[in-house]
């Protein structure tokens, strides 16, 4: 079984439809496929309507979240998408995407980028507007020749020169808002250092006594070093472990399933949610 638990579509910063995505993943080999959109939810109906026999959908969303002043994402499984609270705080999130997209973009044109945000609005289409959107403008006027060259601190890392911030949740309360909505939560790519500061392992031992399930070990931003780490501290903390492509489509060279989950890990995770059930292809539209 190949289980791949993190991926984008066009309802947050992939280039996949939810429906290409999911055809997508059936023609990698994956089994099972999770469609874990930034802060949104809206690509579900459209992935299950398409859904293929033989490939099984996990819904879930990548959480926005900041922790001592560092940016990270959390990973959510198997929630209740209409739990009121977590619907609300995954909206306060959403809704401050556009402004601070904006404000990038006027960075930007400050520093003599010749961005605009019509360019910037047409690129992210339908889909929640984020910082890969701002990113590919850079690539399509030649600042930059891929969107992880524009993710450095003279462009839009943390921190730099036309970075701006946003609402962001505490890892703590998502950790909470997740679980009450019958969900299960995982740590994505904590040691992705090459994106900027990373959160302390002791901050990860205090996520995990509050309820964190896992952290993402095996991801394309951690060298094998880190990965040896992070299994360790799996261990240490009781932590599960998972791996997978976060693909975004043609925005990342990372392709479905070239990072996957043990099958007994995703069995786990499924046994721990209660919020929702991961949904079988009957065939697809």
């Amino acid at each position: 079984m190949r289980v791949d638990l993190h991926t984008h579509s066009t309802a947050s910063d992939g280039t996949d439809s939810p429906a290409e995505l999911v055809r997508n993943a059936a023609a990698a080999g994956l089994d099972v496929v999770a469609l874990t959109d930034h802060d949104t939810s809206r690509g579900y109906a459209e992935a299950i309507d398409a859904l293929p026999s033989g490939l099984t959908l996990v819904t879930g969303a990548e959480m926005s979240c900041r922790i001592d002043g560092v940016s990270m994402h959390l990973l959510a499984y198997l929630f209740d998408p209409e739990e009121p609270a977590l619907l609300a705080e995954r909206e306060l999130v959403r809704d401050d995407r556009v402004p601070r997209a904006q404000g990038m973009v006027a960075k930007l044109q400050e520093l003599g980028v010749p961005v605009t945000w019509e360019q910037v609005a047409r690129i992210a289409g339908q889909g929640s507007v984020g910082r890969p959107h701002v990113a590919t403008a850079l690539v399509e006027l030649g600042v930059v020749p891929t969107v992880n060259d524009a993710f450095t601190v003279d462009w839009l890392a943390d921190g730099g020169r036309a970075h701006v911030a946003k609402h962001e949740t505490d890892p703590f309360e998502a950790i909470r808002l997740v679980k009450a909505a019958g969900g299960v939560t995982v740590f994505a790519h904590p040691g992705a250092s090459k994106r900027g500061h990373t959160v302390p392992e002791a901050a990860i031992a205090e996520m995990a006594a509050a309820g964190l399930d896992g952290i993402e070990v095996e991801h394309m931003d951690h060298d094998a070093e880190t990965r040896v780490r992070l299994r360790g501290l799996a261990k240490e903390l009781g932590l599960l472990v998972t791996g997978s492509s976060d693909y975004h489509g043609s925005r990342k060279s990372v392709q479905l399933g070239e990072y996957t989950t043990d099958p007994e890990v995703y069995g786990e995770i499924t046994r721990r949610a209660t919020g929702a059930f991961p949904v079988p292809g009957a065939g697809g539209v």
